[in-house]
């Protein structure tokens, strides 16, 4: 159930455009929201959508994936095993602020009289654009234009373009482009969600100088020791005289231009930005590094980095754009919301991933601090699919990260007790960062999380060579860790139990047989074993090398097999569903009906024992099993779960919505499918959380993708194996979308009454629509009709 407010934007100021968010008038209630709204990034840096003169601000903030501070966990009581280390990403050194002065006045914008305002983040160019006409007290009339980027071909790179024209007078203009160290982190407040704050100033300054109109800081950060360089350098256009002078401290550069401005002549800066990280290099390299990016840059020229970043976007809509046309879902809005929600929050995928090689996916992008931009399993459940399907090389980098973590997760099970691999909860560095273990270490699923990616992955890129190497050895490791953690259990016929363990629901923290943990630990565990003995039948090398460097015993494999066709799975004959875990059923419901809405979420309201101890649901569980393993259950078994812990789930976590839709349609309940699709879809752009100001959801981004794909045109992958049961609901009209499949291309075009698929790339492909096979063949678009179902609205 659906129990938080929506906050849409006025359509008057944020007009619906189906490519681009559009702000109309500076709006001081919506700062917070459109911070984050308006953020750009590559996914090694994201620069939140602050205005260049660096004022009104909720959060100034820039991250660089991946670099962050590390801090000893304090607890009350210590105990064995207990997470040491915490980990929290950076706000790093500002390059984006641009302070502008007419007649020696600031230009503020809450004081300022704006004759006009528009704010526009255009995706399909992947810039954010901004034109606004200032008059000053005393009647001259300011022209200002700004465009910033960070690029997508070059990594390390962002610029920005801010030109400032005075239409009508003679005046005195002073630009001054800034650098600025020592960032306020975020600090939470009641809030678990929120980053926990760091004592004292986390960056020393290492570095600083400058050089023309260029500067250079360079920093490390106190504990973890990473190293940090940033660097702009600057090209000033106009027929006006005006002079440079810089000024540079350890914490703080800047180039101030001074212009004679004439009347229409414009003044054109263009302020190019680079960082480079690392985890150890002299930051006196790292400066060099960003020099060389700098030279580079000038040498391109603004205009031919727009040129590239607009060619990267025409590449990634080609391999992305989900096309969606109909009627609004709800009366009185817009026709194009939907499509505009859609490509945002795509585009946002985009932004947290392109070019984070060596990294992985913050739960937040790279649009705040929240969550301490950590990797959870939200990047293998919810965004793997959407990277599978339409950038596998993205999706490759990922797990072959999570591979790099492998020796660290080794260590982690040993100090949890048991064999093989644990992955981390939450982290950055591959450490353990989760300080509370019934909602952290103790959610043991992730291990499984990991595989189901890489076997999807597998199945759907033919990938072997990532299969048997890197992937090989994460399945020896997590099916020790499951075999080691079970046990057969004479109190359920000898079946194979894992008991003390956290599902995807964290309102109900370790409990025994998880039925989401255990059928996704059988999945590994058949996984595993069915891939040892294929190494080993297959590619006698690959096997050699794998139980050299992980010492497998075939016997493993058999311990396996044993285990997983023995797991006990929780079911309840007198309801005919999958009881969430062995006592779900024996606790007291929540009247959720009569709970407050400004309650919700639940975790910030009431004590995490008041929460366990009650049938009530944070996000989907088993309903998120029914899903991703939905060949192993009947239609009627699906519907009967499906009704049963709907209305007892809040929504209080973003990653629910999106999977309730795609449950919701598969059995045929059209009105909550559609309901749910669009609260996930405008998770951000509506505010449904009610904590978009701390940065976007992109796991349920991702899961918007899969609402579309799986949802509504019913596609299902079960162990590789392409099909469609298209499911349109009379509101919408046509559903389009591509799909690359072992490196072929498929479009795929859903009307209400006819479904066309079209093999744009490859040889040939075989697939299921409703139940028919059919073989398809390059270029020769195959149409089939739809049957027609109840699902209307």
């Amino acid at each position: 159930m659906i129990r938080h407010e929506t906050l849409n934007p006025p359509p008057h100021i944020y007009p619906v455009n189906e490519w681009k968010i559009i702000e109309t008038s500076f709006y001081p209630r919506f700062l917070a929201q459109t911070e984050t709204i308006f953020s750009i990034g590559n996914g090694y840096m994201g620069l939140r959508g602050n205005f260049e003169e660096g004022r009104p601000v909720f959060q100034n903030g820039t991250f660089i994936n991946g670099f962050h501070e590390t801090w000893p966990i304090v607890y009350g009581e210590e105990a064995f095993g207990f997470a040491k280390t915490g980990q929290t990403m950076l706000n790093v050194t500002d390059a984006k602020t641009i302070r502008l002065f007419v007649d020696d006045e600031p230009f503020y914008l809450p004081s300022a009289s704006l004759m006009l305002f528009e704010r526009t983040l255009d995706m399909q160019a992947g810039v954010l654009d901004r034109k606004l006409l200032w008059e000053t007290p005393s009647g001259k009339q300011v022209f200002i234009e700004s465009r910033r980027l960070v690029s997508f071909e070059h990594r390390h790179l962002a610029a920005i373009s801010y030109q400032v024209t005075v239409l009508n007078a003679s005046a005195p203009v002073v630009i001054s482009s800034e650098l600025i160290g020592s960032q306020p982190n975020q600090i939470g407040k009641n809030d678990p969600r929120q980053s926990s704050g760091l004592n004292g100033q986390p960056l020393l300054a290492r570095e600083h100088y400058g050089s023309g109109s260029r500067l250079i800081l360079g920093h490390q950060a106190r504990n973890s020791g990473m190293t940090l360089a940033c660097g702009v350098d600057h090209v000033l256009e106009t027929e006006c005289h005006y002079t440079l002078k810089t000024d540079i401290s350890g914490n703080h550069g800047k180039a101030v231009f001074a212009v004679d401005a004439e009347p229409g002549k414009p003044i054109k800066l263009v302020k190019f930005i680079s960082y480079h990280t690392a985890q150890s290099a002299q930051v006196r390299d790292l400066c060099e590094r960003t020099e060389w990016t700098l030279d580079r840059a000038l040498k391109h020229g603004f205009d031919s980095i727009v040129d590239s970043q607009s060619q990267y976007m025409d590449d990634f809509w080609r391999r992305s754009d989900v096309v969606i046309e109909g009627a609004p879902t709800e009366p009185g809005k817009p026709m194009g919301e939907n499509q505009q929600a859609l490509r945002w929050n795509l585009f946002q995928i985009l932004q947290a991933v392109g070019r984070a090689q060596g990294a992985g996916i913050p739960a937040k992008g790279l649009t705040g601090q929240t969550y301490e931009g950590h990797y959870f399993w939200d990047t293998e459940i919810y965004l793997l699919p959407f990277l599978t399907y339409t950038a596998p090389n993205l999706a490759r980098n990922l797990l072959q990260f999570r591979h790099s973590m492998l020796d660290q997760a080794r260590e982690r099970a040993r100090q949890l007790n048991q064999k093989g691999a644990m992955f981390p909860w939450r982290t950055i560095n591959g450490e353990e960062a989760s300080a509370y273990y019934a909602a952290g270490t103790a959610q043991y699923h992730i291990n499984a999380d990991i595989i189901y990616a890489l076997k999807k992955y597998v199945e759907i890129t033919d990938d072997k060579a990532l299969l048997f190497q890197e992937g090989a050895e994460m399945l020896v490791e997590t099916a020790r860790l499951w075999a080691d953690l079970g046990f057969y259990s004479p109190r359920k016929e000898g079946k194979f139990c894992i008991d003390g363990v956290t599902g995807p629901d964290e309102y109900n923290t370790v409990v025994d047989n998880n039925t989401y943990t255990n059928l996704l630990a059988r999945e590994n565990l058949w996984f595993a074993a069915d891939t040892v003995r294929r190494m080993q039948e297959e590619t006698p090398d690959h096997y050699a090398t794998l139980v050299h460097r992980t010492g497998f015993d075939p016997a493993e494999a058999e311990e396996w097999q044993r285990a997983a066709d023995s797991m006990y799975i929780p079911y309840d004959e007198p309801t005919g569903i999958h009881p969430q875990d062995d006592n779900f059923l024996e606790k007291e419901g929540w009247d959720l009906e009569n709970t407050p809405k400004d309650k919700f979420p639940l975790l910030l309201h009431y004590h995490p024992l008041v929460i366990y101890r009650h049938q009530v649901i944070k996000q989907a569980d088993v309903v998120l099993a029914l899903f991703l393993l939905g060949d192993g259950f009947s239609a009627e078994r699906k519907k009967r779960n499906f009704d049963y812990y709907d209305p007892l789930t809040t929504g209080d976590s973003s990653l629910s919505a999106c999977i309730q839709a795609i449950v919701a349609a598969e059995v045929g309940d059209t009105r909550k499918a559609l309901k749910y699709a669009r609260y996930a879809m405008l998770m951000d752009l509506a505010d449904n959380g009610g904590n978009v100001r701390d940065g976007v959801h992109v796991a349920s981004m991702g899961g918007t993708w899969m609402m579309m794909v799986y949802g509504l045109a019913g596609m299902r992958d079960y162990n590789g194996r392409i099909s469609f049961d298209p499911r349109l609901p009379s509101s919408i009209t046509r559903l389009r979308f591509p799909l690359e499949i072992r490196g072929q291309r498929l479009e795929v075009e859903i009307t209400e009454k006819e479904a066309t698929y079209e093999l744009k790339k490859g040889q040939g492909l075989t697939i299921t629509h409703q139940g028919k096979e059919i073989e398809l063949s390059r270029e020769q678009p195959m149409t089939l009709p739809v049957r027609v179902t109840s699902f209307h609205a």
